[in-house]
């Protein structure tokens, strides 16, 4: 008996260990699988013995959450209880009908509504209290900052990043202290910053998953998400079951995320009861309530694998180490690689030269190895940077005492990724399929030093078409967006030259003045661009001594002969239809391909564009004239006119 007490008391105090890292976005202790596995194990032991103590994690609700203003929850949010057996789910949902929707695995934040405002944001926390964290309000999307129902309401949702932003965010971070293992640490890390604008560049989105109180009776659980819907919520997909239809649900549920449909991170399912009332009629026993509504996570599958070699990625200043290993079949996909994340990572698995991998998908989605079998012999690290084959150094982090490698070349091409991210972006080259970790994969693989050999991707399509993620028609697809874009707009090549303090406005100004030949000519005459209104010292000062910087006159000079600049000539204002007005845009468009194309139709004609509706806007164009949005409310206080794109149309095109 004492000796399982002491297994009891170890289990909690690793996986609260785990748990205070995990909600709180610091350095990943364990796997999910890891925790998992020591949860279970720890409830068993429980079970056996009726030895529970108040600090376990089978009796909380999470962790206490990141220091900061702490207020009480108006509402405990209580944690689901969670099963791996449809079968346990079938029989929780009584042949009553049942919601099924997504355990989304980000950080929960609970808003609260007076009056038609929102008043308060606080984290999840301990589940009785949690974090204010209002200030951020303007920096997450997916929900309203007021609504049309002026009465008290609470919501409660999941705040996540997606990982197509994640990898972006991550990949560019040079600190490796400031890198995260999962989206869902990088969430609760960025909401315990106090900067909103730096929360605001990582795009956090609220996801609204409960309608925890609204004066007015909705019994209805659908109708609850409806109503959050409508006053402008992002809202947790969800489909309406009865038991029996429970089973085929799941499986095509789970078959989004083994297919590859979802960007968002979930770890598992939640279904709660259409009818409300009966729902809150459950008892509370330990840390949920019974009848909230239960929560489905995947049965953990793993497979061993021989490891073929370790590949080390450059990707900002760190080299990554990447097991490659014999393909095996995962959650219905092959799978060959998985990252080991750093040197400390691969020394605590036991990494050999020589070893077997056990392999799962973490979330069903990303491939993590989580032990290693019969090691033979050491890792090698590789003593040049494979990018630019510049020497390597090995650093240790002064607060994680993490071990990385590093590039020491300052002017390694992979630490500069941001800028051929800049290059190919819409606002830039607009070339579709080159993503930062495929420019990085070009970069590791040679192919990439400088913006030039974009144009050069093609002499390579053969063993581009042969890497992973990439396929005949994706290969073509980029090639072909590469080809698009040798006709290029002046503004957008300046912008895509990465010149420090020059963006599309200032490229427009020193367009319009001189047209791109005006441009080089100032540029090689050391002329500068100082008397264009606009301007300024600071501006013309940036761009020539950036064209003073050798490597940026060979980069121009390469590149203009891959592209061809079209001969555009902006009309200067007081010139062109649209001249001396402000417009304000909104909604979808149908005549222009986007607003971003709209936009510059009433540049080019004079006219100005801006983001808020103020007293100096002259026309709010919205093909929606009857929404009750923000902006056509605004719009209406102030007189300003409300004209559909056609009638814009009729009168400035």
């Amino acid at each position: 008996m004492e000796k399982h007490k002491d297994r009891c008391e170890e289990l909690i105090k690793i996986l609260n260990s785990a748990s205070d890292a995990y909600y709180n976005g610091r350095e990943e202790i364990m796997s999910n699988y890891e925790w998992d596995a020591l949860f279970d194990e720890l409830v068993k032991l429980e079970a056996e013995t009726g030895y529970i103590l108040p600090d376990s994690p089978t009796q909380k609700t999470g962790a206490e959450g990141s220091s900061g203003e702490r207020e009480t929850h108006e509402f405990p949010a209580l944690s689901l209880a969670k099963t791996k057996e449809v079968s346990e789910l079938k029989k929780w949902a009584e042949k009553k009908p049942v919601w099924v929707s997504w355990k989304l695995d980000g950080l929960t934040l609970v808003l609260s509504y007076d009056e038609g405002k929102l008043t308060r944001i606080l984290t999840r926390g301990n589940g009785t209290t949690g974090t204010n964290i209002t200030y951020l309000k303007n920096s997450i999307k997916g929900f309203p900052l007021n609504t049309d129902y002026k009465g008290h309401m609470v919501v409660r949702g999941e705040a996540v990043i997606s990982y197509t932003d994640f990898e972006l965010i991550n990949d560019t971070m040079e600190d490796e202290d400031e890198k995260y293992a999962n989206p869902r640490n990088l969430a609760s890390g960025t909401l315990s910053l106090d900067d909103p604008e730096k929360v605001k560049e990582r795009h956090v989105h609220f996801n609204a998953f409960t309608l925890v109180y609204v004066g007015d009776e909705i019994k209805s659980w659908g109708e609850r998400m409806d109503f959050l819907s409508k006053e402008g919520f992002t809202v947790v997909e969800r489909e309406m079951v009865n038991a029996d239809e429970l089973e085929d649900a799941i499986a095509r549920w789970t078959n989004k995320v083994e297919s590859g449909q979802m960007d968002l991170p979930v770890d598992g399912l939640v279904i709660c009861y259409e009818d409300t009332e009966y729902a809150s009629s459950g008892s509370v026993t330990g840390h949920h309530a019974t009848k909230a509504g239960f929560a489905f996570k995947w049965q953990d599958v793993s497979a061993e694998s021989e490891l073929l070699y370790v590949e080390w990625s450059c990707a900002a200043s760190t080299i990554s180490p990447v097991a490659v290993f014999k393909p095996v079949v995962l959650e219905g996909t092959t799978v060959s690689r998985a990252s080991l994340c750093n040197i400390s990572e691969m020394e605590r698995l036991g990494i050999g030269k020589e070893c077997t991998l056990e392999v799962i998908k973490a979330n069903k989605i990303i491939p993590k190895c989580i032990s290693v079998k019969n090691p033979k012999g050491d890792f090698e690290i590789p003593t040049n940077c494979p990018v630019c084959g510049a020497q390597t150094q090995i650093r240790i982090s002064p607060k994680s005492r993490t071990k990385t490698l590093h590039c020491t070349n300052p002017d390694c091409t992979a630490k500069h990724v941001k800028k051929f991210t800049r290059f190919v972006s819409k606002q830039g080259m607009d070339i579709d399929g080159l993503s930062i970790q495929t420019m990085l994969k070009f970069m590791n693989e040679g192919f990439l030093k400088e913006f030039a050999d974009i144009y050069h991707l093609s002499e390579h399509a053969e063993i581009i078409k042969q890497m992973e993620g990439f396929g005949e028609k994706s290969c073509t697809n980029m090639i072909a967006a590469i080809e698009k874009s040798r006709q290029a707009h002046p503004v957008n090549f300046i912008y895509a030259l990465c010149i420090p303090m020059i963006g599309t406005d200032a490229g427009k100004k020193m367009i319009a003045r001189d047209g791109f030949e005006g441009f080089l000519d100032r540029l090689k005459s050391g002329k500068g661009f100082e008397d264009i209104e606009g301007i300024g010292p600071e501006k013309s000062g940036s761009a020539m001594e950036w064209y003073e910087n050798e490597q940026n006159r060979n980069s121009l000079k390469a590149l203009l002969k891959e592209v061809k600049i079209e001969k555009v000539h902006p009309k200067l204002s007081g010139e062109g239809k649209c001249a001396g007005l402000t417009f304000v845009i909104t909604g979808d468009v149908h005549h222009y391909k986007n607003r971003d194309a709209f936009k510059a139709y009433v540049e080019s004609q004079g006219g100005k564009v801006t983001g808020s509706v103020t007293s100096k806007t002259d026309y709010l164009v919205n093909n929606d004239l009857a929404s009750n949005s923000s902006k056509n409310r605004k719009a209406k206080e102030l007189g300003i006119p409300i004209i559909s794109e056609d009638a814009f149309a009729a009168q400035f095109a």
